[in-house]
């Protein structure tokens, strides 16, 4: 209640001052929503890492074009709950081309990506991370194009903070192309590579923070680790080419490599290394129909008479075009 002793101008500015305060708490009883879209190699943890992260206690299921699930987050007590979208693309590289499903003009502000490479599949790798991030990048590219036409200003801001998590004197930045929107890069099934022991814990609490970050806006973690023996976590912009320094190639003559820059260096070293053998996944993809996961009695019936009566249907239209005549003149 204002005082007699108050002023117009008194009143107007605690007027004010109530209206901010209760805009702030309305903004924290917002409800706000993230996008995290998984893809990488087939049968790579992709769904693994998902179901964990939710502490869903589910036997993995092969992802097979692109499935949906959600997660929530209370902020406090007695408010409402964040909501995360997880999208998994199934069939590694092959279905790629659905990353314009969950990337869209209303997501992409919200939207990161989360590359998950399998380790046990050198080969595979390289080809796959490429192949996933340039479908993926040109695909944001364009959706970011799109929205320009609407929202120049924001769109602008938009890029603007893909270069905040890079310093100006950093030594790679002549040669860097940032990702457009958050990315997180994973490489699972580690612990083949070494004994179960309780530093796993420590690795898994990592991804854990991270995918937090992503989903739900929780701090970023600070921890970095560079040590090529230790498993690797690195946040972006907190190492370099310099630091990482040439390729380990003892049985390659580096000066025969004809590479552009340092990066198309490494790429072809670990060509050789590992050469690529990926070519069953761009050739073959599973009909989802015929997965036993999917099954539904009554549809998949009405899906085996209608397979029948286009089988009949093209067999009659094959008699009858070898019955037909024709009047061929010259």
């Amino acid at each position: 209640m204002p005082r007699a002793s108050d002023t117009l101008w008194d009143i107007a500015v605690a007027q004010v001052s109530k209206k901010n305060e209760e805009k702030e708490n309305e903004g924290d009883l917002e409800v706000k929503e993230r996008s995290v879209f998984f893809l990488g190699n087939k049968t790579g943890g992709k769904t693994t890492i998902i179901l964990r992260f939710l502490d869903r206690d589910e036997i993995p299921k092969p992802t097979l074009a692109l499935e949906y699930t959600f997660g929530r987050r209370a902020k406090g007590h007695n408010t409402p709950k964040d909501i995360a979208h997880f999208w998994e693309l199934g069939g590694g590289t092959s279905l790629s081309d659905l990353a314009q499903i969950p990337i869209t003009i209303d997501s992409i502000r919200t939207i990161s990506i989360v590359l998950v490479l399998d380790l046990s599949k050198p080969n595979d790798l390289w080809l796959s991370m490429e192949k996933l991030l340039n479908v993926t990048k040109n695909h944001i590219n364009s959706t970011i194009n799109e929205l320009g036409k609407k929202d120049s200003i924001n769109v602008n801001d938009f890029k603007q903070k893909t270069w905040k998590t890079l310093q100006r004197n950093h030594p790679d930045w002549e040669l860097i192309d940032p990702f457009p929107i958050p990315l997180v890069i994973i490489g699972s099934k580690y612990d083949i590579f070494q004994f179960f022991s309780n530093k796993m814990e420590s690795t898994i609490s990592k991804m854990r923070t991270i995918l937090n970050h992503l989903a739900f806006g929780t701090d970023r973690s600070k921890a970095v680790s560079v040590e090529y023996n230790k498993p690797l976590f690195v946040p972006a912009g907190l190492d370099s080419l310099s630091l990482i320094g040439s390729p380990p190639a003892t049985e390659i003559d580096l000066g025969k490599i004809n590479a552009r820059n340092p990066v198309d260096l490494w790429k072809k070293v670990y060509e050789k290394l590992f050469p690529s053998e990926n070519t069953s996944e761009l050739k073959y993809v599973e009909d989802p129909a015929k997965n036993p996961q999917y099954a539904e009695p009554e549809v998949d019936a009405m899906r085996a008479q209608k397979d029948q009566e286009l089988e009949q249907y093209k067999r009659n239209a094959s008699k009858s075009w070898k019955e037909m005549q024709f009047d061929i003149r010259r």
